[in-house]
């Protein structure tokens, strides 16, 4: 039965960008508000996503990635490229939640099958993978680059039995994001809502057979 984890939230920080550069010297600005570029370039990045599967109109995550982070910095009034360069630079080798490479080190050494399914580019996942030390982990590295399409698509989700050659119901999926978790529910998963944030679930469909606060707890549940 494989174990699947969303990358990005889930075994990422997508806050520590924002985190890494406001604590540079020479990042002042970013100080008192990167809390608020942190957040907004987040929703900004999952909107984009959205919005661009709905119209049909993909491009790759790197580049919804970018374009997000300039329309918040634009919006909060930071005209810095070095500073841009920097966020950028950064989120290519995010920070993984300190339990991560336990819990997959831990998957793996029991034959379990491990993998993770991100709206991340090829590109993005090589690099932050290997940046955090767990590609080795890692059985299925699978993008939705290759469908040009973005999560909660259920087609998204098939990519995980095509890979594993598995039935919806045999595959446990980790995530942070709720519309994720309802995503991989509808579409048949067994589902651990990582609540890192202690938030309440939204009103959708599906909600998670578990919820837990961290990686750590999820695997009291095996």
């Amino acid at each position: 039965m494989p174990h699947v984890f969303d990358v990005y939230g889930t075994l990422l920080d997508v806050d520590a960008a924002a985190r890494e550069a406001a604590a540079a010297p020479e990042m002042e600005a970013l100080a008192a508000s990167w809390p608020q570029l942190a957040a907004a370039w987040r929703q900004r990045q999952l909107s984009y996503s959205w919005l661009r599967t709905t119209m049909q109109r993909y491009t790759d995550f790197w580049t919804i990635t970018q374009n997000a982070l300039d329309v918040t910095m634009a919006e909060m009034g930071m005209d810095d490229a070095q500073m841009r360069e920097k966020l950028l630079s950064l989120y290519t080798t995010l920070t993984a939640y300190d339990e991560v490479p336990g819990v997959l080190q831990q998957l793996a050494a029991g034959g379990q099958g491990t993998g993770v399914l991100s709206n991340g580019s090829p590109d993005m996942l090589d690099s932050a993978l290997a940046a955090a030390g767990i590609a080795g982990s890692l059985d299925q590295v699978l993008s939705v680059d290759v469908l040009r399409l973005y999560k909660p698509d259920p087609a998204v989700y098939r990519l995980v039995t095509d890979a594993f050659g598995c039935s919806a119901s045999e595959v446990t999926f980790y995530s942070s994001n709720n519309w994720d978790v309802a995503g991989a529910g509808s579409f048949g998963f067994r589902t651990v809502w990582v609540n890192r944030g202690g938030k309440p679930w939204d009103d959708l469909p599906e909600p998670p057979a578990h919820q837990v606060a961290s990686l750590t707890e999820a695997m009291t549940l095996l």
